[in-house]
């Protein structure tokens, strides 16, 4: 057995203890810090003392998919090449969903690790993103949304729900991410694995803010399952894919500016097309709605135009283009639009106002997806040494973890 893997270009100490890896979706590091105010949550109030307190950017757009498989290769979107949620996929034509593990340009540092004969565990709340970090992993992988139809050929277990000791949950509850984590203390107890990642969902911070009664509650529960897996013995990192904001006036109404139908009402130019690379199967709770869009010009001579006409708008943060967008945020450039469009802090973007549901927004919107959801915690229940503290990303995660623990 090797004692070091390289994965795209990085080394990595095989553990010698078993490393669990925490991406907590949507966790603004506020939630943290009211939780801790509150009482609420020991473990992470005992990290100053015994651990390591960091904090880091995440990648842009500040989403789910670019952000798990940035933390789980290490590498930022212009190398794995997940750059949405959804995208634009030019061979089919088509607005696709970047489930499909045809589009990661890079390998895990799980397959890597599986194949140099380390034990991996992967468990995420949301199906979709079974497909990319389980891409060829020798090891166990299944999500908490479809636990009930796991089975050792296609996930590496069988018998999930019994095993857990939950039922099923709703995809749309903070139950979802429970399970997850009785499923990794679960497997710590069992299968004891060498290395295990562990991503939950956003469902209660697009729901509550920092330090209400049901984000305290929420906190609480993850606080007392990373306790159970610090007392196991695990070297535990917790980090987050993106923080979270209230994107609403001051009466709590959504702050939406439609991209779309403002381009469409603009005369003499070809039709664009606006595109959201938040939208994912589940868009109950923030109907689509984040910071960050790209627009497709349907003419190259109106991409100019465009840019001027949009940055111009009232909650519009910024505009880039292709080239700009690829270098600065580090995304493939084939598979952003011509143009990126940042919303500010308190403004998510729309494409038709005809086009989003909002029936679901039942409290006060809160997303993500801009530049205000990009600094999230970065922490560690042992003290890491030998390493430089400036300019931190979520995806050094595993490098502090596994180098520097």
């Amino acid at each position: 057995m090797n004692a070091s893997i390289v994965v795209n270009q990085r080394t990595y100490r095989l553990p010698n203890a078993p490393t669990v890896i925490v991406c907590i979706d949507g966790c603004e590091q506020e939630y943290i810090n009211q939780a801790v105010q509150a009482g609420v949550a020991p473990f992470f109030a005992g990290l100053g003392k015994t651990g390591t307190v960091l904090s880091a950017d995440c990648v842009m757009p500040s989403f789910t998919n670019p952000n798990n498989l940035s933390i789980v290769t290490g590498v930022p979107p212009s190398v794995h090449g997940i750059c949405g949620n959804y995208f634009f996929d030019p061979e089919q034509d088509a607005e696709v969903l970047m489930n499909d593990a045809k589009y990661l340009r890079a390998p895990t540092i799980f397959a890597s690790a599986a194949d140099a004969g380390m034990k991996v565990a992967v468990v995420t709340a949301k199906d979709k993103l079974c497909g990319l970090l389980g891409h060829r992993l020798n090891g166990v992988c299944f999500s908490a949304e479809k636990a009930d139809q796991a089975n050792f050929a296609e996930h590496g277990i069988d018998d999930v729900l019994r095993k857990v000791g939950l039922p099923l949950p709703s995809v749309y509850s903070a139950d979802l991410s429970e399970f997850v984590f009785a499923a990794g203390v679960m497997l710590l107890e069992t299968l004891q694995p060498d290395l295990m990642y562990l991503s939950t969902t956003d469902y209660v911070q697009h729901k509550h803010a920092p330090g209400t009664v049901g984000a305290n509650s929420f906190y609480a529960m993850m606080d007392r399952h990373l306790q159970k897996l610090d007392q196991l013995g695990a070297v535990i990192g917790i980090t987050a894919d993106h923080g979270m904001n209230a994107k609403t006036d001051a009466l709590g109404n959504p702050n939406i500016v439609f991209l779309q139908d403002i381009l469409d009402r603009e005369t003499g130019m070809a039709p664009a097309r606006v595109l959201l690379p938040i939208t994912d199967p589940y868009v109950v709770h923030h109907g689509a709605l984040g910071s960050y869009a790209t627009v497709y010009a349907g003419a190259p001579k109106d991409i100019a135009r465009i840019a001027r006409r949009l940055q111009g708008i009232s909650g519009v943060e910024e505009v880039l283009d292709r080239g700009a967008a690829s270098h600065r945020f580090e995304l493939p450039p084939d598979r952003i639009g011509d143009l990126v469009v940042l919303g500010d802090r308190l403004t998510v973007l729309g494409t038709s106002a005809g086009r989003h549901d909002l029936s679901g927004l039942t409290v006060p919107l809160r997303s993500h997806g801009g530049l205000s959801e990009r600094r999230v915690p970065l922490l560690f229940n042992r003290v890491l040494r030998q390493f430089d503290p400036g300019s931190l990303r979520n995806f050094d995660i595993f490098d502090l973890a596994l180098n520097c623990a």
